[in-house]
């Protein structure tokens, strides 16, 4: 029982402070809807992040196989859409580039993405995605107003576009347009968050599902055990 108490205390405390830390600079986070009994959202955002992040940042506590179970999918599936190499089904979700070249390219090594909803909060991660903005003075070429001079390029610029940063006013302006309109964009990125926090705690639609049951057993097991009580005690003054 300590040890459930210790460990719910320390994830709440690690989210919170997550939280604190990305709003230091005074940027306004973007709240978003996470949803981990929307199969389709994770779906897509599985798809999202094999296709842009895993090239880079792996999820090595994640294996495909129980990816596959709690997101509704066939081994089938999984082999033919998200996954694109030598991986095998049992496999974790790794990358094969070496932290060594990935830090010499990069100037730092991408982070494993495992549990970054829940250090970071997925309001951090919403926001980051969709405010990359040009900066000539960046290797990448990109700059991020929540985290700023990020080492990670803008790998979604193809679907956002380019924004403009003024400095006076610190708004963000389209620049150049991307292949989704801002609404999908949106929705795409939702979709990417959701995936990462359920990578975070994949257990938590299990145990969101089970608490159903419980709840149910302790409403049943009280309409048995208030009459006995009431009978035990009755003659107990």
């Amino acid at each position: 029982m300590r040890t459930f108490i210790f460990a719910f205390f320390f994830s709440y405390l690690s989210m919170i402070s997550g939280q604190v830390m990305a709003s230091t600079d005074g940027i306004h986070l973007d709240e978003v809807e996470v949803d981990l009994s929307d199969k389709a959202s994770l779906q897509r955002g599985a798809k999202t992040f094999v296709n842009y992040c895993l090239s880079c940042h792996q999820a090595s506590f994640m294996r495909y196989n129980r990816m596959a179970k709690d997101l509704d999918l066939s081994d089938a599936q999984v082999k033919e859409n998200l996954m694109f190499a030598s991986e095998k089904i049992g496999d974790t979700m790794t990358v094969a580039m070496r932290a060594e070249d990935a830090k010499k390219w990069f100037g730092v090594t991408p982070p494993d993405l495992s549990v970054i909803s829940r250090s970071r909060g997925t309001a951090w991660l919403n926001t980051y995605l969709r405010t990359f903005y040009i900066d000539d003075t960046k290797a990448t070429g990109t700059n991020n107003l929540v985290f700023k001079d990020t080492a990670m390029p803008h790998v979604l610029w193809k679907q956002q576009g380019y924004l403009h940063h003024d400095e006076e006013t610190g708004h963000l302006t389209p620049a150049s347009e991307g292949s989704l309109s801002s609404y999908d964009y949106n929705v795409m990125v939702a979709d990417l968050v959701n995936f990462l926090a359920y990578v975070g705690e994949p257990s938590k639609i299990q145990r969101l599902e089970l608490g159903k049951w419980v709840l149910l057993y302790l409403f049943l097991f009280f309409l048995v055990a208030y009459p006995m009580k009431k009978a035990f005690w009755r003659d107990i003054h």
